[in-house]
């Protein structure tokens, strides 16, 4: 082995490490905010998202969060490692792009964090989720990059393909705005949602990146089965899209995109339809965590 496969074969190594380590900060951090917020509370849902009512209170430092400051630590430590290693002696690339972009994108996410106290900013709580599947993401690039799975041809111009692609970053774009804005309860419903009235001005309102928050929207809310419905809607668009691609070109990567692409959405319908339960919690977060993967396959099918 040359001293540049070893050293390709150590940041691949580092890279799923890091890999593996941001995917249990996604679920760990979904569990948190879910679990703040009052998923499966009773009675539901006039207690979901009450901690929006009265001023932010202190943290306290459970076994969970403990968790997550210390994997989110350590996944800091050994970026900063791997960055090293793809920088010198000489740069590789384009690893060494990937791995400083993750970490650029740790370090905003842990500046970030001084602002995470209030839940009644949905900008940040949404910038959270986002960075969190994108820490997951970059770290699979470096470790593509560096060898870890073989590399796939893929005419990125099929218009299907980046449409498809397009959409499904909509979606998931509309889930973490969801989940910032407390909307959860907003449509307990399959497939559609029962709104009390709708006009353009609330259904703007409800996107708009900038409001502070002061309720949770309850079911029928004009605001928040908008948003439900742009999420669905776009996931099942990108499922016709992402899936027509899988089953026109038979790329295993397609394939692999399609099938999580439907377990997301599985595990989303199985959450909507035991709201309140307490059970959705796991299921949330497990939903999460999906995406995540699912937007690490995607990197790989657009891998050139």
């Amino acid at each position: 082995m040359t001293p540049v496969d070893a050293r390709l074969r150590q940041i691949r190594m580092l890279a799923l490490l890091i890999c593996a380590l941001s995917l249990l900060v996604v679920a760990v951090s979904a569990w948190l905010r879910l679990d703040a917020a009052g998923i499966g509370c009773a009675p539901w849902p006039e207690c979901y998202a009450r901690l929006l009512t009265a001023d932010p209170s202190p943290l306290h430092y459970g076994f969970a969060r403990l968790l997550h400051r210390a994997v989110a630590s350590s996944a800091l430590l050994l970026t900063l490692l791997l960055v090293w290693r793809c920088l010198r002696p000489q740069p590789l690339q384009p690893a060494a792009r990937y791995a400083v972009l993750l970490l650029l994108l740790m370090l905003a996410l842990s500046a970030l964090g001084f602002a995470s106290a209030d839940p009644r900013r949905a900008l940040v709580g949404a910038l959270n989720i986002v960075g969190g599947l994108g820490l997951v993401t970059f770290s699979w690039r470096v470790a593509m990059a560096a060898g870890a799975c073989a590399p796939v041809s893929t005419p990125v111009t099929d218009p299907f393909l980046r449409i498809g692609v397009g959409v499904l970053t909509l979606a998931v774009l509309m889930g973490a705005w969801l989940g910032a804005t407390y909307s959860a309860p907003a449509c307990p419903s399959l497939p559609f949602c029962e709104m009390k009235a709708w006009n353009l001005a609330e259904g703007l309102r409800a996107l708009d990146p900038f409001q502070r928050l002061q309720a949770a929207a309850m079911p029928g809310d004009a605001g928040g089965t908008t948003l439900h419905l742009l999420h669905r809607g776009s996931a099942i668009l990108s499922l016709l899209l992402l899936g027509g691609v899988a089953a026109r070109t038979r790329w295993p990567a397609a394939r692999v995109v399609a099938g999580l692409l439907v377990g997301v959405m599985l595990l989303g319908m199985v959450a909507v339809a035991s709201v309140g339960s307490g059970f959705e919690l796991w299921l949330i977060v497990g939903h999460g965590a999906a995406a995540a993967l699912l937007l690490a396959a995607v990197a790989t099918l657009l891998r050139r």
